[in-house]
């Protein structure tokens, strides 16, 4: 198969933005296929998915996604580096795919690939301004930050390319392009319609951290989302299966950092310099996730690193389970497809016949002799038996052993 287009995303949830990213990509590329990777019930700014990962896969097969392949929790909830080398991985393990495009503040590729060679090759002076920046007790994305504006000059084009978060998540792409010396063509779409963290809405495209809130203040999204995005939102609003954010889980959170010792603390990833000593203190004096948050934050610790933090607690996910994340090529887990979907399966699985490629959680789990896959899907299904615990109504567990993959028939459009 010729012209398979590659997108990480979260689709938290699916909105008429990303469906102007899709359509714009592969326009672009010229491109007749597309595969996303997509996190699942939680995510990278350490928080939940609105939305369970079926639900949102039906929303990108209605959308004209083909295949969808599931970015297992422990990129998906991790820093931003991990998170986009674990989606390049897989996308690059494939074999077939073309090009990945994602959007970015500043819709210009050679600016975010001059700071990604920086930070793929880290040239020692580079590194010597990271460490002096750190020693000033600021955290490691705002060092950063200053340290490659130091770098280039104090340019004020690149310090503003590093104050927008998809400028920095397309940066960590391109790095692991470099780092896995893949073929995949990198492509970025201006997102000029709405900032990742925008609560206002312009030209019918609002930002999912917008949509979100409109949804927890019960107001109406159809003129925000695709028609088929917001049929699946209404059902599950009616379902009592809307997962707000991670307050819903604040309860289990300070049960678990309560029942934890100091040193389970301590080796949790992200935590470091004592972090552990007033994450305890928190967690034994705050019953609300909000105070426990503010208890622990600081100039160095973010509020999304802290969230992370949280969300390996919660999943126990170790700082182990991370670096082995870090080393290995992670399995294809399929959450749903089309019938050019179909397709791109038989075509990834000739291309590589050695590759891990699940459709059945049972079988994987019963035949694979891969304990650090094994480990991780494990993580996966923790992550959705937690996640539905926030369900008003039928709280099953174990889904991942008993949801079909999504074979999304298109005579339904």
């Amino acid at each position: 198969m010729d012209g398979i287009l590659g997108i990480v995303s979260e689709y938290n949830p699916f909105h008429n933005g990303h469906l102007h990213h899709l359509q714009k990509s592969k326009e672009l590329t010229k491109t007749d296929f597309s595969v996303v990777v997509m996190s699942g019930n939680f995510v990278q700014r350490g928080d939940t998915s609105l939305v369970n990962k079926w639900v949102k896969t039906e929303m990108a097969l209605e959308a004209g996604v083909d295949l969808v392949i599931e970015l297992p929790t422990v990129y998906a909830i991790s820093s931003a580096e991990n998170f986009a080398d674990g989606a390049v991985k897989i996308l690059n393990s494939l074999g077939v795919v073309d090009f990945i495009s994602f959007g970015s503040e500043i819709g210009e590729i050679a600016p975010l690939n001059d700071v990604a060679n920086i930070l793929y090759q880290e040239p020692k002076e580079f590194s010597s301004l990271i460490t002096a920046q750190l020693k000033s007790g600021l955290s490691y994305p705002r060092a950063r930050e200053i340290a490659l504006s130091q770098f280039f000059g104090n340019s004020k084009r690149y310090s503003e390319i590093l104050n927008n978060p998809n400028n920095i998540l397309g940066i960590e792409y391109l790095k692991s392009l470099k780092k896995h010396r893949s073929h995949i063509t990198p492509l970025t779409i201006k997102r000029d319609y709405s900032d990742y963290n925008s609560k206002q809405v312009k030209k019918g495209i609002a930002s999912a951290t917008a949509i979100r809130t409109m949804v927890q203040n019960k107001k109406n999204v159809h003129y925000v989302v695709p028609y088929e995005t917001y049929e699946l939102l209404d059902k599950e609003i009616n379902y009592g299966k809307i997962i707000s954010s991670l307050s819903c889980f604040e309860k289990e959170i300070i049960y678990t950092l309560r029942r934890m010792t100091l040193s389970e603390i301590a080796n949790l990833p992200d935590v470091s310099e004592g972090l552990e000593n007033k994450i305890k203190m928190a967690a034994n004096t705050c019953n609300k996730l909000d105070d426990l948050i503010k208890n622990i934050k600081s100039k160095r610790y973010t509020q999304s690193r802290i969230q992370r933090i949280l969300l390996y607690a919660l999943l126990n996910i170790s700082s182990k389970d991370i670096s082995s994340s870090r080393r290995v090529n992670p399995y294809i887990r399929v959450l749903g497809f089309n019938k050019h979907g179909k397709r791109i399966i038989s075509a990834i699985a000739a291309a590589n016949p050695k590759l891990n490629i699940i459709v059945s959680v049972k079988k994987f789990m019963e035949n694979s002799n891969n304990n650090t896959l094994r480990n991780m899907i494990s993580k996966d299904i923790l992550a959705t038996n937690i996640y539905t615990l926030g369900y008003e109504k039928d709280p099953i567990a174990n889904l991942d052993y008993t949801h079909k993959v999504i074979e999304f028939n298109e005579k339904k459009q």
